[in-house]
């Protein structure tokens, strides 16, 4: 049965969807925020707009039993878009989170770890994937966002767009990399990606308009790093030591 809140909560949500792609915010961050929001709606029965300061520590204290602290702070940021941007209330800021700072350095691979990652990964898009996001220090969005366009051959180099902090960089492009690209390009031939999409097989990569799927990619990587009894942490981007030959 929809309640009233529920109709509203759902208009509501769509508005917040709208403002959180016209404010130019990255598509990983629409995401957590829309989460949050679903998430809250949920805990709430949709009513959301007269929250008060001990239903807000009822909630995040929830929370913060099963998800970690990124999780729990990602979710007020989205409360508060929410409250100022779609109700167009003020925001109390109220203070409620305060995570324990840590500040963890990120474990770095040996090269002959990244040499038995490649080898079994053994889907040739995510093999060579995993070696451009190695080589090149991405992200794993600044990897599925790359186009054949952003090479530059002679001067040796990268464009990297809509990075972190909406801002473009240039990275250096070394020859190895270089060369796997120009033979990975003519197996698919997409005019446009780097790393098209694979749902519709060999074909369909050469017409795709959109890159790997992220979830895939994550997915995959867990399940090699586990088959190759590697037990550190990974993140967005992997740190290495030297550049093995793929």
């Amino acid at each position: 049965m929809t309640t009233p809140f529920k109709r509203t909560f759902k208009h509501d949500y769509e508005t917040l969807l709208q403002h959180l792609r016209l404010k130019g915010l990255q598509p990983k961050t629409i995401e957590a925020y829309s989460r949050g929001m679903r998430r809250i709606g949920l805990y709430f029965n949709h009513q959301v707009y007269d929250l008060s300061e001990q239903q807000l520590i009822d909630y995040f204290s929830t929370l913060l039993s099963t998800h970690s602290w990124s999780a729990v702070k990602l979710d007020l940021y989205g409360l508060k878009f929410f409250y100022q941007h779609v109700l167009h209330k003020p925001w109390v800021n109220i203070d409620l989170i305060k995570p324990p700072r840590a500040k963890r350095l990120p474990d770095i691979i040996t090269i002959d770890e990244t040499a038995r990652l490649f080898r079994a990964t053994h889907k040739l898009s995510y093999r060579v994937f995993y070696f451009t996001v190695y080589s090149l220090g991405l992200r794993l969005g600044e990897g599925l966002r790359l186009e054949v366009g952003d090479l530059d051959a002679p001067r040796q180099r990268v464009h990297i767009r809509d990075a972190k902090g909406n801002k473009d960089r240039f990275v250096p492009l070394p020859d190895v990399t270089l060369n796997l690209l120009r033979r990975f390009w003519s197996v698919h031939r997409n005019p446009v990606l780097l790393f098209p999409n694979r749902k519709g097989g060999l074909k369909g990569s050469r017409t795709a308009t959109t890159p790997l799927d992220r979830g895939g990619v994550q997915t995959t990587m867990k399940k090699v790093v586990k088959a190759c009894g590697i037990k550190k942490r990974f993140h967005s981007t992997i740190c290495v030591t030297a550049m093995p030959p793929i």
